[in-house]
């Protein structure tokens, strides 16, 4: 896959995760008493919610650190969300990066050539990440 930009790339995985009927928001802003935050997707079908954090790395700037640190920070916006929302919200950070499908510190990590498999599969992923 190649993206030239974060804004295509964002764009493809609102696209992928319609097609699996998912209506979506697109970087959905919300304020807290923590300021302002932004989700780049927010997704929902059948009362299940997604907030996705789209990022672009590639094989010369990934770094598994990096990830790690925007999948912490990511969800504890999440949280903030919930709070708001009253209700769960799950994490998801999607890289474009080809590698496994884990948990790391509340967020769900699904590289974009996974997506559609963890869509298709989510209920299955989501309990065996203790969501359910």
């Amino acid at each position: 896959m190649n993206f030239s930009t974060w804004q295509e790339f964002e764009e493809a995985i609102r696209e992928i995760l319609e097609h699996h009927g998912f209506t979506t928001r697109f970087r959905h802003v919300f304020k807290d008493e923590q300021g302002r935050a932004e989700i780049d997707v927010l997704a929902e079908r059948y009362g299940l919610v997604l907030a996705i954090d789209a990022k672009r790395y590639t094989h010369g700037w990934y770094r598994l650190s990096a990830i790690k640190r925007e999948a912490e920070k990511h969800a504890k916006r999440c949280e903030r969300l919930e709070r708001l929302e009253g209700r769960k919200v799950v994490p998801v950070v999607v890289p474009l990066i080809d590698d496994s499908v884990y948990l790391h510190k509340g967020a769900v990590i699904v590289p974009f050539v996974k997506l559609n498999d963890f869509l298709l599969n989510i209920h299955a992923y989501l309990h065996e990440f203790g969501f359910w």
